[in-house]
This record gives C-alpha cells, sequence and structure tokens, in this order.
C-alpha cells in the first residue's frame, strides 16, 4: 500500500511552496522550479528549464491560453465579513460562487451553512443573491445572481486572486498570469491560474520552437477548486480551435507525442476527442471526467504539478500513466521534498519508451 491509497496520509506542510520561484532569491526566474520526469516506473530528477532537451522534435505541446481572473472579493452578509469566490459564468448571466469566511490571516476558510436567497453585499453597490446549489453533491458552490454592477467590473476594480492558507502573502494578478494566457473577447477567464504552465517562460517557449517542438494553443476556463473536500470536477467552458485540433491529429499520425501542459489541457482535448480518437473542433461546455476506466484517447504525456493524496486530479494522472507510475513518482516528490501546489515544482509524464526502438542514427537503445 503507497501512502495514496491512505487519505489519512498528507503532505508535509513544509513542502508547500509558499512563495512564487522568482521570489525565493536573487536571479531567480519561473523556470528555477525542479522537474520530476516519469517513464512508466522510472523516474529522473531534472530542473524546469532542462525541458527541452527531454522533449524532441515533433512533440507537441497543449497549452491553455486562458487568463486568470482576479476572482476573490470581499463582501458582507448582514455585519459579516465574508469573502466571495467567483468561479464560473453561466450561459444565464448568473455565476457559481463559493463563500468562504476570512480566517484572520488574510486567507479563507470553508462557510457552512449558507442558506437560498442569502444576499451578500458587494464594493461598487452589487448585490449578490445566492439562487441554488450548483450540483447535488452540496452546498459549496452556488448558482448566484448579482445585480448592481457587471461581475467583471466588480473583479476589475475590487477583486484579487484567489489564494489559501499555505501561501505566504497576497501576490498581484500578474504573477497568476501564464506565458500562455490570452484576454478572451467576452473577458472570461478561469477563478484558479492554470498553474503546470506557470514555470514557461518566453526564453523557454523560444528555446523549445527552436528544437522544433510545436504548440497548440486551447482554453478551459477553470473553476474554483475544492480545498477541502477534493470533488470532482465540475463543468467548465473550454474551445479547441480548428487548427489546434488539425494539428493534434497530424502529430497523432506521425512520430510525435501529444503531451498536455495541465489537467485542463487534458480535459479540453479529450472533450474534443471522438470514440474513433480524432479530435474535431469543439467549444461549449464540459463535464468530462478522466478517470482510468475511461482512459485518455489522445493524450501521450502530461505536465503537471503536485497534487494533494485526496484530489481528484490523480485519477486523472492514472489514467495518462497508470497507477504503478503514479504512485512511483509521488513516493520519489517526497522523498526528494519537491514543492507542492501553485508556486510549487512539476512532473512531467512522458510514454515509456519502446526499449527495442532505435534511435534515428540506427543505434539501438
Amino acid at each position: 500500500m503507497t501512502v495514496f491509497d491512505s487519505f489519512a496520509v498528507k503532505v508535509p506542510e513544509e513542502l508547500s511552496a509558499r512563495v512564487p520561484a522568482e521570489q525565493r532569491g536573487p536571479g531567480l526566474d519561473r523556470d528555477d522550479v525542479r522537474l520530476l520526469v516519469s517513464r512508466g516506473t522510472e523516474v529522473t530528477h531534472h530542473v524546469f528549464a532542462e525541458l527541452p532537451r527531454l522533449l524532441r522534435a515533433g512533440d507537441l505541446l497543449v497549452v491553455n491560453t486562458s487568463p486568470t481572473l482576479a476572482a476573490a472579493v470581499d463582501g458582507r452578509i448582514g455585519p459579516a465579513r465574508v469573502v466571495v469566490h467567483f468561479s464560473t459564468r453561466g450561459d444565464d448571466g448568473r455565476w457559481a460562487v463559493e463563500l468562504r469566511d476570512p480566517d484572520g490571516r488574510g486567507t479563507t476558510c470553508a462557510r457552512a451553512g449558507t442558506p437560498t436567497e442569502t444576499e451578500v453585499r458587494l464594493p461598487g453597490g452589487a448585490l449578490l443573491v445566492l439562487e441554488e446549489p450548483l450540483s447535488a453533491r452540496g452546498e459549496r458552490l452556488w448558482w448566484a445572481r448579482v445585480s448592481g454592477a457587471q461581475v467583471l467590473r466588480v473583479l476589475r476594480e475590487h477583486g484579487r486572486p484567489i489564494r489559501y492558507s499555505y501561501t505566504e502573502r497576497d501576490q498581484p494578478l500578474s504573477v497568476y498570469q501564464t506565458v500562455f494566457a490570452l484576454p478572451a473577447p467576452d473577458g472570461a477567464g478561469s477563478a484558479e491560474m492554470p498553474s503546470a504552465a506557470r514555470p514557461f517562460t518566453a526564453r523557454l517557449v523560444a528555446e523549445l520552437v527552436s528544437r522544433g517542438v510545436q504548440f497548440a494553443p486551447i482554453t478551459l476556463h477553470t473553476g474554483v477548486a475544492s480545498a477541502e473536500a477534493h470533488e470532482p470536477p465540475y463543468p467548465e467552458r473550454f474551445a479547441v480551435p480548428v487548427a489546434s485540433a488539425r494539428l493534434i491529429n497530424a502529430v497523432k499520425a506521425g512520430d510525435g507525442r501529444v503531451i498536455a501542459v495541465g489537467t485542463t489541457a487534458v480535459r479540453a482535448v479529450e472533450s474534443a476527442t471522438g470514440p474513433d480518437g480524432v479530435v474535431r473542433a469543439a467549444e461549449g461546455w464540459t463535464d468530462l471526467e478522466v478517470t482510468p476506466e475511461r482512459g485518455v484517447r489522445v493524450v501521450d504525456g502530461l505536465v503537471t504539478g503536485l497534487h494533494e493524496p485526496e484530489a481528484s486530479h490523480l485519477l486523472m494522472l492514472r489514467a495518462v500513466a497508470g497507477r504503478a507510475a503514479v504512485d512511483r513518482a509521488y513516493e520519489e516528490a517526497l522523498r526528494g521534498r519537491y514543492l507542492w501546489h501553485e508556486f510549487g515544482d512539476i512532473h512531467l509524464i512522458l510514454p515509456e519508451e519502446n526499449p527495442h526502438a532505435e534511435r534515428c542514427d540506427g543505434n539501438s537503445w
């Protein structure tokens, strides 16, 4: 039995990355994080800046272009202070939100027992009213309607990035934007950063391109994660454009590998893939849960952060790499004192090499 078979085992608190890599010392950049590489149950240790030499010409990185929103806003229920985490905008104009209590340390903790029709006063004269739970799973996320001000304006003028208690301090929104983030025409974005892409820098992207690695942009606006309950993912908005679908199919038809940058990229691409394994342009909502039972149809590898043992993301990792590989990697990550969460270290999952394959120079592996 590994530690990941028991929810009682937690990642040690000191392994939480409390500040971004570039703030840990002079001369550091975003790519100055460690990189754990898995090929089956074989694990090697690197730094993220070595990524270009770990990939090969013809490989394709699928990257999420969703920008991060300043999705945390202070509010009041009567005299009581609350923090509203804006998760996802619905097609009917409502927002999925989570209400949390300030914890006195600049972050928040879960709030329980908030009834339907609760009114929350927001800055700028806006009023938020809870209408119904988002899901029968529980009452953590609610559909809410906001009047008196546009939500995106409230976020721009009064919001801040969502952060949790393992981080040291508030950070500017720019810290939570990845190098791939693009403004959405409708102002939409992610409640929480698609953090697997955070260590990429413009310099590193240029080196990858110079080595023949290609990029396929997709968009998935990620909602608020469950910091305490580690629930399965809720429906999220996504888009896989025509050009990216064609590029992914071309790489699959050749000798390249399709490597998703983040679990969000896996969810988007697999949502656009038919039972025949062909990716087709698609957009809308996805409720896909990628599990070992469902498997993956297109993705060969994954660039991802390190997830808590209870997190549903681990099921997706096992769908890509298999349980033995994931358990082995996490044992090594704990032993090697890798750092967890959005400012932490990175895990690169690559397919196992065929021991009977030949190098392009004719020498066998």
